[in-house]
């Protein structure tokens, strides 16, 4: 049997805890807050402990599994060892749909900050095709790329948080509005879904274990610093925008960053940095979305020519190819509205598998305790069904049309091998 073409291991923690952190940053701090603030108010602070609480238990799931299957692929990888072949399927299936429809919002995003009116989509799709051009060229490409991208981002934010608390600064009272219970559990639950949208990025450095160097000390160390650094910045940004513009002005406004440093020099460094911090997550997630598709491809869940690796730059070529024409149909035509909630429906039902993977590892794989595993599973049932309607509609609809295209491509198999 011909052993399938390996990735090369060129990564170490500094670069994957930037990729990790470039994910995160983007998917969230320009886009999450406003539809988390609709559903929860003030009450977002609290849905933001939960979804960091939430993110914390996936992560060491995560975590333990990658550094035992260092492999590309994710919790595809790790469904199928641990699970069996249809709870891999499940998990890749909802990271590819879930994470496709984030690429396209990330593109829509940039788009949105940097193209003259008329020419977003555009624009949007150039960004996709230019960003999967870098990644065809190797991985170490990708990280340097992101590196940059992930420090002009933080330093936008320093400058933006440094503008809306210069002068009289804003109000600490607005901070709790009406109460931080005023829309219920259901609210704060509703805000916590969408606000894990922003803390999922950590997967990207699981899926791409096959790259990263000495993977059982590198991924959990990697995963770890990355949350950390990204839950603390959701923090303060949370705070400040809730200071500046109150619960209302947050959720009434597509941009609250740039409605809350107001016209000025400041207006122009939150643009700015609203497109870099687009660009460093859909550039990580056409890397994740690339090697887990490269991980279903070589076990005939997807189309086995996508399996080929790049024989000069080591990189799922074909893969990332297929997905930034994919991203870019939809970037064609959909709604930048709804594709957060229908991110977080695909991803938690990954990370729901990977906490019930990592729960049946053996005493000699465990890095953490079990009922971290259970806690996690059972915060992402709840997240899941607490997400808008619309959201759960689509993603109920997308697996339905995943479990079927399996069933499907399994009776040809089996038919294949009869007449063999």
């Amino acid at each position: 049997m011909n052993t399938p073409p390996a990735l090369a291991r060129r990564l170490g923690t500094f670069d994957a805890s930037f990729i990790g952190l470039g994910s995160m940053i983007g998917a969230g701090v320009f886009a999450a807050f406003t539809p988390a603030a609709a559903a929860a108010g003030s009450g977002l602070l609290v849905g933001l402990g939960v979804a960091a609480f939430v993110g914390f238990c996936n992560a060491t799931s995560s975590a333990q599994l990658a550094a035992a299957y260092p492999t590309s692929g994710g919790t595809y990888v790790y469904g199928r060892e641990r699970l069996g072949p249809w709870a891999g399927f499940l998990a890749g299936w909802g990271f590819v749909i879930g994470k496709t429809a984030s690429a396209a919002a990330m593109a829509m995003t940039f788009a949105a900050y940097a193209a003259p009116p008329g020419w977003e989509r555009p624009v949007a799709i150039a960004a996709v095709l230019a960003l999967t051009a870098v990644n065809y060229h190797g991985v170490t490409r990708t990280a340097g790329l992101t590196r940059l991208l992930v420090i002009a981002v933080l330093l936008a934010l320093t400058l933006t948080v440094t503008a809306v608390w210069s002068g009289s600064g804003p109000e600490l009272g607005d901070v709790v509005g009406d109460g931080l219970l005023a829309h219920g559990w259901y609210g704060i639950l509703q805000s916590a879904g969408l606000l894990f949208f922003a803390f999922a990025g950590y997967a990207r450095i699981a899926t791409m274990g096959e790259e990263v160097k000495d993977p059982r000390r590198t991924i959990p160390r990697a995963i770890t610093i990355a949350l950390g650094v990204a839950i603390v910045i959701y923090a303060i940004i949370a705070v400040t925008l809730l200071s500046a513009l109150g619960p209302d002005g947050v959720a009434g406004n597509p941009t609250p960053l740039a409605a809350a440093v107001g016209d000025g020099w400041a207006a122009a460094v939150v643009r700015a940095g609203a497109a870099v911090a687009s660009l460093g997550a859909l550039l990580a997630l056409v890397a994740g979305l690339g090697r887990t598709s490269l991980a279903m491809s070589r076990e005939h869940d997807l189309p086995h020519a996508l399996a080929a690796v790049h024989p000069r730059y080591k990189v799922p070529h074909r893969a990332e190819v297929a997905i930034a024409l994919v991203i870019c149909m939809v970037v064609a035509v959909a709604d930048l509205r709804g594709a957060i909630g229908f991110s977080s429906f695909g991803v938690l039902l990954y990370y729901l598998v990977a906490n019930v993977a990592a729960f049946t590892q053996s005493a000699e794989d465990r890095r953490f305790p079990k009922t971290l595993q259970v806690a996690g599973a059972a915060a992402c049932v709840v997240l899941v069904v607490t997400l808008p309607p619309l959201s759960i509609g689509l993603g109920v609809l997308m697996f339905a049309l995943g479990i079927i295209y399996r069933l499907v491509l399994l009776r040809l198999n089996r038919h294949g091998s009869a007449l063999g």
